[in-house]
């Protein structure tokens, strides 16, 4: 437990030295990974998407390609393709830029459906099938996808199936003022934090520490508040689709890894309740009631929240 929490406070703080202020959201991508998780980083354009993402990608020490999205970018650049080979006459896969342990996917929703879409297998079943044959990807493989919010121009909305492939949704949000004085400060100053970044942990780090999750102890009532989550979002005439079975399970696992970044080898309620709304507010879809009165997924699940009562043993 401890030499997960000292490699956690590690990552943090070395990403502190690129990403100022965003303590939070860090967790978050740690706990994500922890879980095999894949994470969709969506704000407003300019407060550190892509330098958060490239960040934990180079405190890693694994293979990293970055994908730009634009509208003609095609299913087989993600995925490969087979070409001929004349020497021989056979069929040679030649890899698609999601081969890699870690892949930057930068503004996922500027691409057209298909080609997201293409990204389905990979990112459920960590792999990708070209021509009837099926390549493996490296471990750990780890998705973190940034996108811009979906009302802006050119964007095209993640579908459901692929939102539900997300482990979790992390927010940046506006640095403070302080923070902000801060990072003008280093850009007047010449440095080049992001160039001199090291890693940290190496990719059988990263695998040992996933492992130790499923070591954490996770008691029925723990379980049945879960499941009453689950149900109670069914319910809710505010949502046209509630949490499913893949999304209880996800924060099941949020949980688990939270207390083993807490140091503890027990899941409590409160770790349910901290992971609820990055892992479950972007698989809700509210109904057309909700809104056109202007109502939130992420308020519904806290009403949801509020409304499911909380086990007292958890152990």
């Amino acid at each position: 437990m401890q030499a997960t929490q000292r490699v956690a406070q590690a990552l943090t703080r070395n990403i502190g030295k690129v990403v100022i202020g965003k303590e939070t959201a860090i967790e978050l991508m740690l706990n994500a990974i922890l879980c095999k998780g894949h994470v969709l980083i969506e704000d407003v354009p300019g407060v550190g998407k892509t330098t958060l993402a490239s960040a934990l990608a180079r405190s890693l020490d694994c293979s990293f390609k970055r994908i730009q999205f634009t509208p003609d970018i095609t299913p087989s650049d993600i995925t490969g393709f087979s070409v001929v080979n004349f020497k021989t006459g056979e069929l040679e896969y030649k890899q698609g830029l999601v081969m890699s342990q870690i892949v930057l996917a930068d503004e996922i929703n500027r691409t057209s459906p298909k080609t997201q879409s293409s990204l389905l297998e990979v990112m459920e079943e960590g792999q990708v099938t070209v021509d009837g044959t099926t390549y493996r990807m490296p471990s750990p493989f780890i998705v973190l996808a940034t996108q811009n919010p979906v009302d802006f121009v050119g964007t095209y909305p993640l579908p459901e199936a692929q939102l539900d492939r997300f482990f979790m949704r992390v927010s940046i949000g506006y640095p403070s003022q302080e923070e902000e004085i801060d990072i003008l400060e280093r850009y007047t100053s010449g440095a080049r934090p992001m160039e001199e970044l090291k890693p940290i942990c190496s990719s059988q780090d990263i695998v040992k520490l996933q492992q130790q999750v499923d070591t954490v102890y996770t008691s029925r009532e723990v379980r049945a508040y879960i499941s009453a989550i689950a149900a109670a979002s069914r319910k809710n005439g505010a949502l046209q689709l509630g949490v499913s079975t893949r999304a209880a399970i996800s924060l099941l696992r949020a949980g688990q890894a939270r207390a083993l970044l807490m140091g503890r080898d027990y899941v409590s309620p409160e770790d349910i309740q901290k992971m609820a709304e990055p892992v479950l507010a972007h698989r809700l879809v509210l109904s057309p009631e909700a809104r056109m009165r202007n109502m939130t997924a992420q308020r519904v699940l806290g009403n949801i929240l509020g409304a499911v009562q909380v086990p007292v043993k958890a152990r």
